[in-house]
């Protein structure tokens, strides 16, 4: 989604320039020519599509400071002051009063273009601090997310519906779409805000401890039960328990959450008399839950008491439009993260980003900034910061810097060097099946079979021997492995130099 910069200026002619200037730097405008309609725009409908105000100082009326006192304290989007009257006091009252810069007119595109960057640079990582301070806190709403798109739309409709009641809700989605978000989203738009927000991979726990994480054990309950432990659910009494994966509960455990779902109280594990417990359950899964109940795996009519209230996410490929607004956001905190100074994408790149369908979804387009962040040398990411994505999308091409034609000697080492390596051990390795460089290894052979792990890993070794010129401290540094591995492993695969 294109960013929209709200003009307050009422000089027509002002207006016309700043709007034509600003379309060239790629955004979308909106302008009004008084402070009282600058007001009215940021609290109206449109506030959540206004991502910066370019506000004259000198108007009839509500003047620029009284537009900055009105929203002082308040939420609003990065204010820059644009005035022809440059005294130091004016500056110095228009950024006590909020305004992120203070730019004298008339003010070169350049000038104006840098302020415009930084502001929303340093909009989206105050937002950024904002989303984790009120994740903490139990109060991120739908407002703090990034879903604008209008794929988005049905799914904040329903989600703000659901946080009215305490009706449990399912959430279900592709890996990677945001459903944790979503829940507590719902939480933070509830009268539960600020209470206790637990979440459970159900996945992740091993079977045995099911029961003991959830619903927790008393002293002496079985072997090993040397303390009390409180389940998941008195974690989240009086808040909200979040069960991820809610597909791969055990059927043991689905006995006990359809009893606390209906009576509202828990067994411990060892527990003379159930407890008491009040939450509220948002579930979420990535699988096919009727298919889950045919087959026997899942609980009919736990299904059904917990699909009171569904909320389907949509994929990121069907709301390409949150894409830009994602990948910018995601730019300033892993920017801000690595130190370094990267403006946005090249418009190629973005092309690109738009065009992948992101089967991975926000977790992968997340993960693929990140990664192109810390890869960057130049102060804008471009498709060469995306090899893997643009081979898959027609079109696009990544040039990569090509390998060195020969291994280098490394400049020092320490620790004792095999007598005799430099007679036994290659420097290189040769071209080999599968189109392997001369510095990779194939995953395959010449018939297009999958090579052993052992002979891969011997390749590994002759490779890290080669490359550190035998030194075995070295080498088994490089490989992450103890020397007296390595010497085992070199004997295994008849590696053992030629002692002179």
């Amino acid at each position: 989604m294109v960013k929209r910069v709200l003009i307050v200026d009422d000089d027509p002619a002002q207006r016309r320039i700043l709007e034509e200037t600003v379309k060239r730097f790629g955004f979308e405008t909106r302008s009004t020519n008084s402070g009282e309609q600058a007001i009215e725009t940021l609290e109206g409908a449109e506030r959540n599509s206004i991502s910066l105000v370019l506000l004259d100082l000198v108007m009839p009326g509500i003047g620029g400071m009284a537009v900055l006192e009105h929203f002082k304290g308040r939420t609003s989007p990065p204010i820059i002051v644009l005035t022809a009257n440059g005294s130091v006091d004016a500056a110095v009252g228009a950024i006590r009063l909020g305004a992120v810069d203070f730019v004298i007119k008339p003010a070169s595109p350049e000038r104006l273009e840098v302020s415009m960057k930084s502001a929303m640079k340093i909009e989206a990582l105050s937002d950024e601090l904002t989303r984790i301070k009120k994740k903490s806190e139990g109060t991120l709403t739908f407002d703090d997310l990034i879903i604008r798109g209008e794929g988005m739309q049905r799914v904040i409709a329903l989600g703000k519906r659901a946080a009215t009641s305490n009706i449990p809700v399912l959430i279900e989605g592709e890996s990677g779409v945001g459903k944790e978000l979503i829940a507590r989203a719902i939480q933070g738009e509830s009268e539960r805000a600020g209470r206790p927000f637990v979440t459970v991979n159900c996945g992740a726990i091993p079977e045995n401890l099911v029961e003991s994480i959830l619903f927790g054990h008393e002293k002496g309950a079985f072997t090993g039960a040397v303390d009390r432990r409180v389940g998941k659910f008195q974690e989240a009494d009086g808040g909200t328990l979040f069960l991820d994966e809610i597909g791969e509960l055990p059927l043991d455990a689905q006995v006990k959450l359809l009893r606390a779902l209906q009576e509202g109280e828990i067994d411990p594990v060892g527990a003379k008399k159930p407890v008491k417990v009040n939450f509220r359950l948002v579930s979420a899964t990535n699988r096919d839950m009727i298919q889950l109940v045919k087959e026997g795996k899942f609980r009919e009519d736990l299904y059904y008491r917990l699909n009171v209230f569904p909320v389907w996410v949509p994929p990121l490929r069907e709301r390409r439009e949150d894409v830009p607004e994602l990948a910018q956001h995601f730019l300033a905190r892993f920017g801000a993260e690595e130190g370094k100074r990267i403006s946005g994408f090249s418009d190629q790149a973005m092309r690109m980003m738009m065009a992948y369908d992101w089967p991975g979804n926000v977790r992968q387009l997340e993960n693929a900034i990140f990664r192109a962040v810390v890869l960057a040398d130049r102060s804008e990411l471009t498709v060469d910061e995306f090899p893997q994505i643009a081979s898959q999308v027609d079109g696009f091409e990544a040039e990569i810097p090509a390998a060195p034609t020969a291994l280098q000697k490394p400049a020092a080492y320490t620790g004792p060097a095999l007598l005799g390596a430099e007679d036994t051990i290659p420097q290189t390795l040769e071209v080999r099946a599968g189109g392997a460089s001369a510095l990779g290894i194939a995953a395959v052979t010449e018939s297009g079979e999958i090579r052993a792990l052992e002979d891969i890993e011997a390749d590994m070794i002759r490779l890290a021997l080669g490359r550190y010129r035998g030194h075995m401290t070295e080498v088994a540094k490089r490989l992450k492995i103890g020397r007296s591995t390595l010497y085992r492993k070199m004997q295994e695969y008849g590696l053992e130099p030629r002692v002179n």
